[in-house]
């Protein structure tokens, strides 16, 4: 392989470091914040945990905006060139979902379920991510595949987050009903196995320009294995042990496994999004 192949792709992703960061703090808030709405619509959690799990989606998207004000404009070579259009909805989407987030939190301080502020809470998630898909995809199919990518990314990266704070709950709750973590470990593993079939599909089809299955080979090959191995395959096994430890009431252990995913499915989204923003590939 010549020498600047090699180099092409740690200076592709060093070049993108931005999006990277604009894509794992917008899912962790986003995911995050579905997490509580999830968790007060369909579980026992405490008020406690959800007020506090919907602070940190809140402040997440503040500090999700000020990445946003931070992104770089058109960068030359560049497998993805940004619509500047976008920036300004993406900026306000991303306001309101932070000013939402926090108007929820106070709601289920307060033990309201304000069903309203959540489905706009998510809504407002969902519209920052969308913006960023029509900026950054470019063409309608580019901009749905995109979308799908960015909303599983996020509910990945923010689930697993809320879930080992729920795990951690049980250490000073210890009569909380396991039904909570366990749905939550479930929903989980769910997100991480489509995950997996859509990597499989796209490396079929050969996104980027790679043509059929060869993102497995080439200068981004080390990347994409490690988004197989390290961001799919390894979280999936651990998602389904959390939820066996999780039914039997193993909380520690189970909370010792979610933190585990947290690490492995952070360094997939990392590594997802310098993919994309780095080749054009979705994995």
């Amino acid at each position: 392989m010549p020498a600047y192949n090699r180099e092409v792709p740690a200076q592709r992703i060093a070049e993108n470091l931005a999006y990277i960061n604009w894509t794992v703090l917008t899912g962790l808030a986003v995911g995050a914040f579905a997490a509580v709405v999830l968790g007060r619509l369909a579980t026992t959690a405490t008020r406690g945990y959800l007020a506090f799990t919907a602070a940190c989606a809140a402040g997440l998207g503040g500090l999700a905006y000020l990445s946003d004000t931070g992104l770089p404009g058109a960068i030359a070579g560049a497998a993805v060139q940004a619509d500047p259009a976008w920036d300004v909805p993406r900026r306000v989407a991303l306001v309101a979902f932070a000013v939402l987030a926090v108007a929820y939190t106070v709601a289920l301080a307060r033990g309201r379920r304000a069903p309203a502020l959540a489905l706009l809470g998510v809504g407002a998630g969902g519209a920052a991510i969308a913006a960023g898909a029509i900026g950054w995809a470019g063409g309608p199919i580019g901009i749905v595949l995109l979308v799908v990518q960015l909303a599983l990314l996020a509910a990945a990266t923010g689930g697993v987050f809320a879930a080992m704070i729920l795990g951690h709950w049980y250490l000073v709750t210890p009569k909380l009903p396991e039904a909570p973590l366990v749905l939550f470990s479930r929903a989980l593993f769910a997100v991480v196995a489509i995950q997996l079939v859509l990597f499989v599909a796209w490396v079929a089809v050969g996104t980027g320009g790679a043509g059929p299955f060869g993102a497995l080979g080439g200068p981004w090959a080390l990347f994409v294995w490690l988004r197989l191995l390290v961001g799919l395959g390894f979280p999936l096994i651990v998602s389904w042990a959390a939820i066996q430890t999780a039914r039997s009431r193993s909380m520690e252990s189970a909370t010792g496994l979610l933190y585990i995913n947290v690490g492995s499915i952070a360094a997939g989204t990392i590594l997802a999004a310098g993919l994309y923003f780095g080749a054009g590939m979705l994995v």
